[in-house]
């Protein structure tokens, strides 16, 4: 298992029920198998954007601090590029 900083950018019209069932699933998904997620900050919050994504100016920004598989990495990816309330996300491999 390797460690990984995930960030993501969740649209900021998404209800806060919405949002936490969302993050939620993310974080099944990164657990999936023996993953574990050290911590995962939402202290950013709803921030202002340094440019408009999709007509958007603002994102509610969340921090995933994990260790798990690549395969497990791959398929947050996947599921984060076909999700509508997810703007942006980057994963950094940490050693």
């Amino acid at each position: 298992m390797n460690k990984y900083e995930i960030m993501m950018i969740v649209k900021p019209d998404v209800e806060e029920e919405a949002r936490n069932t969302l993050l939620e699933n993310f974080k099944n998904i990164l657990t999936k198998g023996e993953g574990v997620v050290d911590n995962m900050s939402e202290e950013m919050g709803l921030r202002d954007l340094a440019y408009e994504i999709k007509d958007y100016t603002k994102g509610y920004y969340v921090v995933f601090d994990v260790h798990t598989t690549p395969a497990n990495v791959a398929e947050f990816e996947r599921l984060s590029r076909i999700n509508a309330n997810v703007l942006r996300h980057l994963t950094l491999r940490r050693d």
